[in-house]
């Protein structure tokens, strides 16, 4: 069977490293079973003949309206499928699909009718919302990273920009490649639209954002650079459960040092 990849080096590149980081968050054991999700807007690589192919299935409702999407095309991991299965066969566990002119419905145009997430619309709706405010980001990822999952639990961390300031000061890296910190949306039904448009809210100050009780959602330039951010975000909270662990809690930069970081490297917060 023909692949929507064949003869589209640029568009191959894109999805192999999708590929890249799926293998990456099953290695970490952020994507148990079919846990996690990834979503890239790949309208820049639709030619004529990805614009000419056929539906595949009937058309599918969206759950909401965004009119930013008109016409865009998205690969998106299937719902049910798991990541270390998209790793080696991505377009057997994910597809591609195009979004209608009514911007709230979609039809599914490559490889195979393999249905997206669950939590389609909360990826639908912060594409529709990076479009608007004309960001370059591309790609939404959605995984289950132990000891920041582990860290929503304790409901004193849960206040605005607790978290942020723990795992910021727990390394310095950890503030110069995640600037705007760590956004927190209290626990809501996964998939619901409630969770999408909580998720919406928390990002237009934050590029990443924990699900209390559940895992993270982080928005990129592309997927490795989303996994970036929650990996330093996740190596900044083990430092601090190790500490934990080992009988003291850990000590942590000071404000005084963070601001210093801040000002040599002119980071916005």
């Amino acid at each position: 069977m023909k692949s929507i990849l064949d003869g589209r080096p640029a568009l191959k590149q894109e999805i192999d490293r999708l590929a890249e980081v799926a293998g990456y968050l099953w290695q970490n054991g952020w994507a148990e079973r079919n846990g996690g999700n990834i979503t890239i807007n790949i309208t820049e690589f639709a030619d004529e003949g990805i614009r000419s192919l056929p539906f595949i299935g009937e058309v599918t409702p969206i759950g909401k309206t965004l009119p930013q999407l008109k016409g865009c095309y998205f690969y998106c991991k299937g719902t049910q499928k798991r990541m270390r299965d998209l790793a080696r066969w991505p377009m057997d566990n994910g597809s591609v699909i195009r979004i209608l002119d009514d911007c709230a419905s979609y039809v599914i145009v490559a490889d195979r009718p393999v249905a997206p997430t669950s939590e389609l619309p909360s990826h639908l709706s912060v594409h529709n919302r990076l479009l608007e405010k004309g960001s370059p980001y591309r790609a939404t990822l959605h995984t289950h990273p132990i000891e920041l999952i582990a860290m929503s639990h304790n409901r004193e961390m849960l206040g605005r920009d607790v978290l942020t300031k723990i795992l910021w000061s727990m390394i310095p890296e950890t503030k110069a490649f995640c600037p705007r910190g760590l956004g927190i949306v209290p626990y809501k039904l996964p998939g619901s639209v409630e969770m999408a448009d909580a998720t919406l809210q928390e990002l237009e100050d934050y590029d990443v954002v924990l699900w209390e009780k559940h895992g993270v959602f982080a928005q990129g330039l592309d997927v490795m650079d989303a996994f970036d951010q929650i990996d330093v975000l996740s190596k900044s909270a083990k430092i601090y459960l190790d500490a934990c662990m080992m009988g003291f809690k850990p000590e942590g930069m000071s404000d005084i040092q963070m601001k210093e970081l801040s000002e040599v490297f002119h980071l916005p917060k």
